[in-house]
């Protein structure tokens, strides 16, 4: 998505995807992820109901470079249209779905285009709603959503807000974020399912007045993207955050924190439930000793303050004293020289069984980027070089080198 490089992953290049347009004033919606979609390079067919036509073109879906655009039943030369997104498409998705659209998939209704090539797909298939919210609220449509997440639809809910009637309340179409990511996890493997993941993200602060604090540079774009490409492929993930982390889908397990004890805390709360623990965070080795809550003025400080630090939790080494023979741990080594060396007393002193090292301070890597240049070294010294790339597809590479060792 568009300011977002912790969620564009090129994994999916090849994949081809139908997407089911309905009448919805959000339908223009669909255009973006249309889009977004096809920059990760996955195959997208499109069809507009007659309603959906009133709101959006089909030459606008073909502008963007949608594969093809169905309209009406036997529109064309093609009889068997209904038939062809089950036949070439690896999942389905249908948005923003009306009331009437669910209606007609929940009871198998094949009077139109899209509802009959639903019925025709056996692939996975995702709906996501969006209608006036006492529509949405109203018995007969949560019945046909509750058959259909049986019948194995992914069903994305509406989300809270003023609809376009003017109105407060839940049907407004998703976060497309959401939608895009929900369909993304359609196409991805599931082979870390059944894995709950414990994941710390970004820097800590660690305050020494009411308003100054030591930190990193850090902005928990690593953490983000492997807490993503996890819960992509199936995982329960549970990411604690530093300030700064990107935005995580719902669909993970986020806590917020601030300073290293805090993100110490959280940790132990989570660890016990987790089989696999991924130590991204940049956290800081000190904090100061005095701390306060009131703003520090110059004339109190003097010409040459001072400030004195003490030791902060290793967050990753106490984890790591408390893991079971069931439970992993991967720690990140952010270098500034002798990156093997200095990665290879890691895995030591964190009792860790994988170390994910990358040099820090050189220009398009590292900190402050969007993209990573990491090696990767196992406890039995099996080292794995990872090219320069975007954090995002680094993330999955390093999903990959755990799970095939």
């Amino acid at each position: 998505m568009p300011g977002s490089p912790h969620l564009k992953f090129n994994y999916f290049a090849g994949r081809k995807l139908h997407l089911g347009v309905c009448g919805s004033v959000a339908a223009f919606k669909t255009l973006e992820l249309l889009r977004v979609w096809k920059t990760l390079g996955i195959t997208v067919s499109v069809t507009l109901t007659a309603a959906a036509r009133e709101f959006v073109t089909p030459l606008s879906y073909l502008s963007l470079g949608a594969s093809k655009v169905y309209g009406e039943m036997l529109d064309g030369d093609d009889v068997f249209a209904h038939l062809e997104p089950g036949r070439l498409a690896d999942a389905m998705a249908i948005l923003p779905a009306t009331a009437s659209a669910v209606s007609r998939l929940a009871a198998g209704d094949a009077s139109e285009m899209l509802s009959a090539q639903a019925l025709a797909c056996d692939r996975p298939k995702l709906i996501a709603p969006a209608m006036h919210p006492r529509m949405w609220l109203n018995p007969a449509t949560q019945a046909n959503c509750k058959l259909l997440r049986e019948r194995g639809f992914h069903v994305v809910e509406p989300a809270f807000g003023r609809t376009a009637c003017g109105e407060e309340g839940q049907g407004r179409l998703a976060d497309i974020r959401e939608i895009y990511l929900a369909t993304l996890r359609m196409l991805a493997p599931a082979d870390l399912a059944g894995r709950t993941l414990l994941i710390t993200a970004g820097p800590t602060r660690e305050f020494w007045d009411g308003v100054r604090f030591v930190s990193n540079p850090s902005f928990g774009l690593m953490g983000a993207a492997l807490a993503v490409a996890a819960w992509l492929r199936g995982a329960e993930v549970k990411a604690v955050c530093g300030p700064g982390t990107p935005w995580l889908p719902a669909g993970i397990e986020r806590i917020n924190v601030e300073s290293a004890a805090e993100m110490l805390a959280a940790c132990q709360n989570f660890w016990p439930s987790c089989s696999l623990g991924c130590f991204t965070a940049a956290v800081c080795d000190y904090r100061p000793l005095e701390q306060g809550a009131e703003k520090l003025k110059k004339e109190w400080l003097g010409d040459s303050p001072v400030l004195r630090l003490t030791n902060n939790p290793d967050i990753a080494a106490a984890l790591g004293r408390l893991k079971t023979e069931a439970q992993h741990s991967i720690v990140f080594a952010a270098e500034t020289s002798n990156i093997r060396q200095n990665a290879i007393k890691k895995l030591a002193s964190k009792n860790a069984d994988m170390v994910v090292a990358n040099m820090v301070g050189k220009p398009g890597v590292g900190f402050e980027s969007e993209s990573n240049q990491v090696t990767i070294i196992r406890k039995n010294g099996e080292a794995t070089e990872l090219p320069m790339s975007g954090k995002a597809d680094v993330a999955w590479r390093i999903w990959d080198v755990f799970l095939n060792p």
